[in-house]
């Protein structure tokens, strides 16, 4: 057996079973080894896709992912996608072949790009070591949870390995959880007795622990909120806050200022969650939870940091608590507030809607109301971001896919491909700006080839929204970030969607009518909404970028 065929077969045996990627002659046979193997095989159309594809496949399943890349030109098309997954720490393993010549033309330090995106490089060296490096990167993707760069030479790929190399592939021990130091837990124990107005906001780091987090705020009469990429680990409890930071409603942010203890549990508190700390009050104290040391007031000074797992810091400190529950900041003048305003859709608003441009905020909640409720919603980057996540809900934290810790648009398309693939009983919903839809309207291709019943929301304001709002009041000239009107829905046909154009609320009857059935190719909608406002939220991420 070559080094190709085993380095894929490896993979699986190491419990890898989804692989993402553009084949070229590189990574043919390492990809078609995995293929026979059993793994499912996803064909995208660009590199960058892929990445983003196996990035949110990861974060939805909770599984590790492969993307495979062709040497060179595969990787650096993969780059963007792969700065995302690493910012983010995504366990991931990206594949990719590698010419060791400098004089070859597809040469580049690969080692390096990886580093300077803050990924993880191995390589395999040797026949003899294939599959126990191969083995390696893979625990290291799910011990560190980082993004792993796992190089393949060709000269390499073709030699042979021992006899039974393989017998040693295995997928690697689940992580340890950390136990929290006793002294920390009595003092997070200790706040929670004297407060009377916590919130807790929990973040990535929290998913899989909704129970136990939920049992100690009922107890210290905790709201409950999180951050934008844990949205929906709350869903349904009347205590919820939902999204704490640039998307939260007016009540959110006037209970969450209002705390006098703020508990980060899994989540980074950094200055889109906390608003740039101007949702933490003067006299409010902070904690911060987190299995990483190194995240700890890594964003914001806190009064006290406990390293621990989430699940079992939560349960510790559920049993150190004692004493009867306590109504703390779940008054009834709270509890009916929650039930009557906290949702967006309760917020009044004026519509600025005409009949050639529908309002952002009219669009989500009519979708919302058409849509069926079991849904992944996988969200782009821009000045229309805020729209989709304040008023499309979803029914847990597995059903919204927010790749932003790299900020780049075009991702928000193959991010909800990535998630649908994880959660094929849903109903997937990509919504997008028309930019970013244009930069990625060629995986349009593997939504349709991959059969998926998905939506595509396109907020068209034929411009880089962002851009045009940020400059535009200083009357800088716009010409550079305005574009002519496109038949996106025309575009969407052209890849064998259905597609409809959307000015008014009537035009939603379209939609209406795929929900109903029989759904036989994906629908994208072209929403030509009004462009007479900026995003609050996008000058938030001028001011911090």
């Amino acid at each position: 057996m070559k080094v190709a065929e085993a380095v894929g077969r490896a993979l699986y045996a190491a419990g890898v079973g989804q692989v993402f990627g553009v084949v070229g002659s590189g990574n043919f046979h390492v990809t078609n080894a995995m293929i026979a193997a059993g793994a499912r095989f996803v064909a995208a159309r660009h590199e960058g896709g892929a990445a983003t594809m196996a990035d949110a496949y990861a974060r939805t399943s909770g599984e590790v992912a492969v993307v495979s890349v062709h040497q060179g030109p595969g990787l650096t098309n993969a780059m963007t996608g792969i700065a995302e997954a690493a910012k983010s720490r995504t366990p991931l393993i990206v594949l990719a072949a590698e010419v060791t010549e400098p004089r070859s033309n597809f040469y580049v330090d690969q080692e390096a790009l990886a580093h300077a995106v803050g990924a993880v490089a191995v390589r395999v060296t040797s026949a003899e070591e294939a599959v126990e490096q191969t083995c390696g990167a893979v625990r290291l993707a799910v011990r560190e949870r980082r993004t792993v760069l796992l190089n393949l030479p060709l000269p390499v790929q073709a030699s042979e390995v021992p006899e039974g190399a393989l017998a040693q592939a295995a997928p690697p021990a689940p992580r340890v959880a950390v136990e929290p130091d006793a002294a920390e837990v009595r003092s997070l124990a200790e706040l929670l007795a004297q407060s009377r107005r916590p919130v807790f906001v929990a973040g990535r780091g929290a998913r899989g622990a909704r129970e136990t987090l939920e049992a100690l705020a009922e107890h210290h009469g905790a709201l409950l909120a999180t951050s934008a990429v844990a949205r929906g680990l709350f869903h349904g409890n009347p205590w919820s806050l939902d999204v704490s930071g640039g998307f939260a409603s007016p009540l959110a942010v006037e209970l969450i200022q209002g705390a006098d203890l703020i508990v980060g549990w899994g989540c980074a508190l950094n200055m889109w969650t906390m608003r740039h700390g101007h949702l933490i009050g003067a006299d409010a104290t902070v904690v911060q939870v987190d299995d990483d040391p190194s995240a700890l007031g890594a964003h914001r000074p806190v009064h006290l940091g406990v390293t621990g797992d989430v699940q079992l810091t939560a349960r510790r400190a559920l049993e150190a608590g004692g004493g009867v529950r306590r109504e703390g900041y779940r008054s009834p003048e709270t509890g009916a507030g929650l039930a009557s305003r906290l949702r967006w859709h309760d917020v009044p608003y004026e519509d600025t809607g005409t009949r050639e441009r529908i309002d952002p905020r009219t669009l989500g909640i009519a979708l919302d109301e058409i849509l069926p409720a079991e849904r992944v919603v996988g969200v782009d980057s821009g000045n229309f971001m805020g729209y989709p996540t304040m008023y499309l809900s979803v029914p847990d934290e597995k059903g919204f896919c927010f790749t932003q810790a790299f900020q780049s648009i075009g991702l928000g398309l193959a991010t909800t491909i990535g998630a649908a693939l994880a959660q094929p009983d849903r109903l997937p919903v990509a919504a997008l700006g028309d930019g970013g839809a244009l930069m990625s309207a060629v995986e349009l291709d593997t939504v349709r080839r991959l059969g998926l019943p998905m939506v595509v929301v396109v907020y068209d304001d034929e411009a880089y929204g962002a851009e045009v709002h940020h400059f535009g009041p200083d009357g800088h000239p716009l010409d550079t970030v305005r574009f002519p009107p496109t038949d996106i829905a025309a575009v969407a046909r052209g890849y064998g969607f259905e597609a409809v154009t959307v000015r008014t609320r009537a035009d939603l009857k379209a939609v209406a009518d795929w929900v109903a059935g029989p759904r036989g190719a994906p629908l994208l909608i072209d929403a030509k909404v009004v462009a007479d406002q900026g995003a609050w939220w996008l000058e938030e991420a001028f001011r911090g970028h």
